[in-house]
């Protein structure tokens, strides 16, 4: 794998990010999912920081996103851990709204094939909420599966990313090392040194004429 095909696999794998990143923020906003809204802002910055770092030979903002690949790995792990149920995490749960809606993720009444119908309360019913009983049927596919596979997707192209970034990285390091070893960033060439050792060596020959 050369340099310029890895470097130009990252910048791919960066702006897909993008566009992924940016579908996902979509559809959590419209759920009021605040975790992840904010996760994904985090997830949007880092990326372009990445992207950047790439264009420009910055190896230290690549390194920046490698970490956080790492990190969004880990967050989307703990997302599909909370559709599925695992462990003491529930989906019914407001976490993801910090406990401050009831609100839960937009593919759960608008998936795939889902008829959404709003039930009117019964005459003599009282409750402290003023809207109506909300029923969806026919859904296509359960709405946690669909963040699981949002979130898949998400690891997936994060562990690419994280590949592709540490080969940059290293790459551009090992470009940089060899450029100073062959005197790139010396301030005093080489002719210099030897110009003044040819004057030392003239300079006893001209004050004994």
């Amino acid at each position: 794998m050369g340099f310029c095909s890895g470097r130009c696999t990252l910048i791919f794998i960066c702006t897909l990010q993008l566009v992924l990143a940016l579908e996902r923020q979509v559809f959590d906003f419209l759920g009021y999912q605040w975790a992840p809204i904010l996760a994904n802002f985090f997830h949007i910055i880092i990326v372009i920081l990445g992207l950047f770092g790439t264009i420009q030979y910055r190896p230290r903002y690549i390194i920046v996103y490698t970490v956080w690949a790492a990190l969004w790995v880990a967050w989307n792990v703990f997302i599909i851990c909370f559709y599925l149920d695992v462990g003491g995490l529930s989906k019914d749960s407001d976490l993801l709204t910090f406990n401050i809606s009831a609100h839960h993720s937009w593919w759960s009444e608008h998936g795939p094939g889902c008829v959404r119908r709003e039930m009117p309360q019964a005459p003599g019913v009282r409750t402290t909420e003023t809207h109506s009983y909300i029923t969806v049927m026919g859904c296509h596919m359960d709405y946690q599966y669909i963040e699981v596979v949002h979130s898949g997707v998400q690891i997936l192209v994060a562990l690419l990313g994280f590949v592709y970034a540490c080969y940059v990285v290293s790459a551009i390091t090992e470009e940089e090392d060899s450029f100073d070893f062959i005197g790139g960033f010396d301030p005093f060439p080489l002719y210099h040194v030897n110009e003044k050792q040819t004057h030392l060596l003239l300079k006893p020959m001209y004050l004994s004429t």
